[in-house]
């Protein structure tokens, strides 16, 4: 058993032991604590708070904090966990007013966020390596400029001789390099633009001459290596974006949670 699979099924473990054990303790004592409601809530801050020093734990790599691949693993099945307090501590009910209502909202949008991210960061750098390799994201606009320009020298170039291929580059090919393309569909791994183009490219060479032909073998060449381009910057920026989402949400969702504790213990004599 590999070191990856042994994490999964240790960390699916504990977060099925730690869920029936908070189940258990809920139904054994929901009705007995006078103060349950707010001992729950005050564990499920406190999961919140953990997975909120996962980010600063990745900010101070320095100090001795433990591994970042163990935090990792806390991280993702703490965060299951948490799911199950949260809806421990609504007693499965749904919320009534509109600020539990959007607290609610909010924890929802945190964790689907979590579990887009952890998807991400389980596929997207596989996929990443099977397209030719890391590729730096901020030399990418560079590479993509250097593709175009050779590709205008091969159509539209002082030895470029085609009108066929000139008059090709300038209705197709041209809006092709203007800049990325087809960002979501590199996401969810779709080849349908790539295969229009070539497909219209193979097409030409069947009329084309041998010169032509050779000519457009390369362009095709050019078009695969820009989408592959194309391809790794979707990805990349995929991540970045999911933690612009995610972590906004997260310190959100807790200055929501420190307000709504305010209100609880002020308001409804929490605090006696």
């Amino acid at each position: 058993m590999n070191r990856f699979r042994r994490q999964f099924f240790l960390g699916m473990f504990a977060l099925l032991a730690a869920t029936v054990a908070a189940l258990w303790v809920h139904r054994r004592f929901q009705h007995e604590l006078p103060d349950y409601a707010y001992l729950t809530g005050w564990v499920l801050f406190a999961a919140m708070l953990v997975l909120t020093f996962f980010n600063a734990r990745k900010k101070l790599p320095f100090l001795p904090l433990g591994r970042a691949e163990t935090w990792l693993q806390i991280h993702i099945y703490l965060g299951f966990f948490t799911v199950v307090l949260f809806l421990i501590h609504l007693n499965f009910r749904a919320p009534h007013g509109g600020f539990e209502i959007t607290l609610t909202w909010l924890f929802g949008l945190v964790s689907a966020s979590g579990v887009v991210g952890l998807f991400f960061s389980r596929t997207l750098p596989r996929r990443l390596a099977t397209r030719g390799g890391e590729v730096i994201f901020e030399k990418i606009p560079a590479l993509r400029h250097a593709l175009k320009t050779e590709a205008e020298n091969l159509a539209l170039g002082a030895d470029a001789k085609s009108p066929v291929i000139a008059e090709f580059y300038a209705k197709r090919l041209a809006p092709f390099y203007a800049g990325p393309k087809n960002l979501w569909l590199h996401v969810v791994e779709s080849r349908r633009p790539l295969n229009a183009v070539t497909a219209e490219i193979e097409d030409l060479r069947r009329f084309a001459t041998e010169a032509e032909r050779a000519t457009l073998e390369k362009l095709a060449a050019l078009v695969r290596q820009k989408d592959g381009l194309d391809y790794h910057r979707a990805l990349q920026l995929a991540l970045r974006l999911w933690l612009f989402v995610h972590i906004p949400l997260t310190y959100g969702l807790l200055i929501f949670t420190a307000l709504h504790l305010v209100l609880v213990f002020g308001f409804s004599g929490g605090a006696r």
